[in-house]
Formats: structure tokens, C-alpha cells, sequence
């Protein structure tokens, strides 16, 4: 029974040490922190900012929904049913800020990079795409001129002849001289 709680203890440990798992963790703590800033920025200067297009604070809207909403000063307890319509908006609010500086600040500046990246992998794989069919290029055409000189002429080349089957200079000495 030990061998099974060291497999399962070895194979937490390997679950954790999971380049995902870390980096999980590290976004989900940067996003918290995050998360913080922008209620933050939405509660101080947002709520205010919309508020004053009314009388109050965004928090502080609210409809009644079922009898005279009144508040006990002392407890804080309502009669009545209230909606708190105001909380709401503020937590959409919230939601759509984050959302655009994440889209903004994020997400669209990393797709033009990968974009550009994959771009300049493609012309580059281009590039080693016609080094590579030049080169098998040359070497067919290499591959030919061997064959045509094996089987080109129907005799055999002159003992004066260079190997490739051209007489001249390179052929080595004349007699005639």
C-alpha cells in the first residue's frame, strides 16, 4: 500500500510542476490583482461620474418593487422589496472595462505579434523552399549532363578528347605540336 501513496504523491508532484498548472496560478493572481484596479477605478471614478448624471451614487440606485421601500436608520433593514438596479450597472460596468483593457491591452497586441511571427516564419520556410528546388534544380541538371555524356554519342570519345567528350586545350598535350 506505501508504493500506491508514493505513485499518487509522485504523480501530484508531477501534475504541479506542470509549466501550466504554474502559469494558471500566476494569471489567476494577476487577474485578482487586476480585478482590484478596475473596481476600484469604477467604485471612485465611474459610479461618481454617472451618478451625477442623477442625484447619487451609481450604488445607491434602487427600485421598489413591492410596497413602500423604507429603511430602518438604526438597523439598515428595508420594508419592502427592493432592486438594486444600481449594483448592477456598476458590476457590468466593471465587467465591460475589463473586458476592453484586456482585449486592448492584451489580447489584440499579442494576435499582431503571432501574426507578424507566423508571417515572417512563412517568408523564411518561402526562402528555404526556392534555396532547396534551386538546388534540386541544379543538381538535376548535373544529373543529365552525366547521363548525356555517358550515352551522348554513339561512339567513343577520341583518346584526344577531354572526359566530358570536347576536344581543346584541356585534353592534355598534342601530338602535332
Amino acid at each position: 500500500m506505501s508504493e500506491k501513496k508514493v505513485s499518487v504523491l509522485e504523480g501530484f508532484k508531477a501534475f504541479l510542476m506542470r509549466g501550466n498548472v504554474i502559469d494558471l496560478a500566476v494569471a489567476v493572481v494577476i487577474g485578482a490583482a487586476f480585478t482590484n484596479i478596475v473596481n476600484a477605478v469604477v467604485k471612485g471614478v465611474i459610479n461618481p461620474l454617472v451618478g451625477a448624471f442623477g442625484t447619487q451614487d451609481l450604488d445607491n440606485y434602487r427600485s421598489c418593487l413591492q410596497g413602500p421601500c423604507t429603511t430602518d436608520p438604526k438597523t439598515e433593514e428595508v420594508d419592502g422589496i427592493e432592486i438594486l438596479w444600481g449594483s448592477v450597472l456598476s458590476a457590468t460596468l466593471s465587467f465591460l472595462i475589463t473586458a476592453a483593457v484586456v482585449y486592448f491591452l492584451m489580447v489584440l497586441p499579442m494576435a499582431k505579434y503571432l501574426a507578424r511571427r507566423a508571417a515572417m516564419q512563412a517568408a523564411k520556410e518561402g526562402v528555404q523552399e526556392t534555396i532547396e528546388v534551386s538546388e534540386l534544380e541544379v543538381l538535376k541538371e548535373i544529373r543529365d549532363e552525366l547521363v548525356a555524356q555517358r550515352t551522348g554519342g554513339t561512339s567513343e570519345p577520341e583518346p584526344g578528347d577531354a572526359p566530358g567528350g570536347a576536344g581543346g586545350a584541356a585534353a592534355g598535350p598534342r601530338e602535332d605540336r
